[in-house]
């Protein structure tokens, strides 16, 4: 079958089937942390029950998407796309009808299994049914599409947990999922006959080194920090005797690629930290609604869609060494000043300062920082390299999630001692890291490095696919992709 151009009907179907599929990961991305204090409530859950909600979902999420765009190149992208839409759709309504806690962390682990495979597909799918110059506009539409979804996530879960109940989040993804299903059979298959086998042993033993290290952090058991290290050891050295491994270490080799991925880890752990706590002290401290705190980071939202095309241009001129220097260190003031948001303080003096130079620091940022890291590399490696640095973003949330409770003395029970106990310090914490992304940039980003500018801008952490180089044709400039 001919490759489809933008526009046609044929088109229109590719795109509402990517956009609708992914939007659901995006959706399910931002929906949640306003619904933990709900959860917490009805399950009974301590603090680490909240947090393995969540990272159970990220650790399953990171260690797979890599495979899902190898399973997609082998099998058949459609299928692939299809598997990974009955996953999550499933898992969905199991978190929705969760009678306990243990249950709705083990269908958040199968829905991030889900999610490795529809986002990573919806961009293969893309890529590979539209003609090349057609690509850039129907990836730029794709994550203008897909980028509502993760802006009202927060409003339409604040919206559901309030009026309804925090189930009702989980049973949204339902209609979108057979909307997609319905409109999949218009979708024409595509595979790569060349594609080699997927690296299913790494995925198997990252999977577990990121579990393992998640259960250290959260129950506080630091001899799996011992173990977790030996098996990310293991991945590294399984991955260099793999005939087609989900990891090249080789990228690693590139020092422009090592710092802005340290970058990565600092700003995106820092963003982790604030996406979970802030909108729970709103509601458990300063006594917002689901809907209310929902909103409160809307401007974070507003500020990265309205710049960050400009800022991506702007380190095309000048080279992105300043603005991946500044950009961090305005996020860690905005997270800084985040700590203001405290009992007797209001939305206009207590929140909406810090969220606004946040949403300043993230857009000066995320351009720049994920054009450097596909500029860093050979052009072979360029969908690796995008695989790669989506991960350790949400690895970095993982960790956020799994360490600040514990670090700032926050108790064990998701109550207004607890939180009010260690918010002040948590912001300090995150505020800190995104500052040292902006150091770790001054030392070892380069001016001269080219970057692309991006397409549009990143809302959240982390839900961008790996594309392997026959996906993205010979210069395909969807580098910021999209990270909800």
């Amino acid at each position: 079958m001919g490759r489809l151009r933008y526009g046609t009907t044929g088109a229109r179907w590719v795109l509402l089937v990517t956009v609708l599929g992914s939007g659901m990961v995006f959706l399910d991305g931002t929906v949640v942390n306003v619904a933990l204090p709900a959860i917490a409530h009805d399950l009974h859950a301590r603090v680490s029950g909240v947090q393995w909600v969540l990272d159970a979902y990220l650790v399953v999420l990171s260690a797979l998407v890599l495979l899902g765009g190898g399973l997609g190149d082998r099998y058949g992208r459609r299928r692939v796309f299809g598997v990974g839409l009955g996953a999550f759709t499933a898992s969905s309504v199991l978190c929705g009808v969760a009678p306990n806690l243990d249950l709705l962390i083990a269908a958040r682990a199968l829905e991030g299994a889900g999610g490795a495979l529809l986002v990573p597909g919806s961009l293969a799918i893309l890529s590979s049914a539209f003609e090349e110059e057609d690509r850039r506009h129907a990836i730029g539409a794709w994550s203008g599409l897909a980028g509502v979804s993760s802006a009202v996530g927060p409003l339409i879960g604040g919206w559901l947990t309030d009026a309804v109940s925090w189930r009702a989040i989980f049973f949204l993804n339902v209609p979108l999922a057979l909307a997609t299903l319905a409109s999949l059979r218009r979708v024409p298959e595509t595979r790569d006959p060349a594609a080699g086998r997927p690296d299913v042993p790494g995925a198997l033993v990252a999977s577990l080194s990121l579990g393992t290290m998640a259960a250290g952090l959260i129950e506080q058991r630091w001899w799996l920090e011992g173990l977790a290290a030996a098996l990310l050891v293991g991945f590294v050295l399984l991955e260099r005797r793999m005939r087609d491994p989900l990891l090249p270490v080789e990228v690693f080799r590139s020092a422009q690629f090592t710092g802005a991925n340290l970058t990565t880890l600092a700003v995106y752990g820092a963003l982790g930290g604030v996406m979970f706590l802030v909108v729970v002290n709103l509601e458990v401290v300063m006594g917002y609604s689901a809907v209310a705190a929902g909103a409160s980071l809307l401007p974070i939202t507003v500020l990265m869609l309205a710049l960050s095309p400009s800022m991506g241009q702007l380190s095309q001129r000048i080279g992105p060494r300043v603005p991946m220097t500044v950009g961090p260190l305005l996020a860690g003031v905005g997270t800084l000043l985040l700590a203001l948001a405290t009992p007797g303080r209001s939305y206009l003096d207590g929140v909406l300062p810090g969220v606004v130079v946040l949403g300043l620091g993230l857009a000066v940022t995320v351009g720049p920082l994920t054009g450097t890291v596909l500029a860093s590399v050979e052009e072979r490696h360029v969908g690796v390299a995008s695989g790669v640095n989506n991960a350790l973003s949400r690895v970095a949330g993982l960790v956020a999630v799994a360490v600040l409770p514990v670090a700032t003395h926050m108790g064990t029970r998701l109550d207004r001692t607890g939180v009010a106990g260690g918010y002040r310090a948590a912001m300090v914490v995150s505020a800190t890291a995104a500052a040292a992304g902006g150091l770790v940039a001054f030392a070892t980003i380069r001016s001269s490095l080219g970057v692309a500018p991006t397409l549009h801008p990143a809302t959240q952490p982390c839900q961008d696919p790996c594309l392997t180089e026959r996906e993205r044709g010979p210069r395909l400039d969807d580098r910021s992709l999209f990270r909800p």
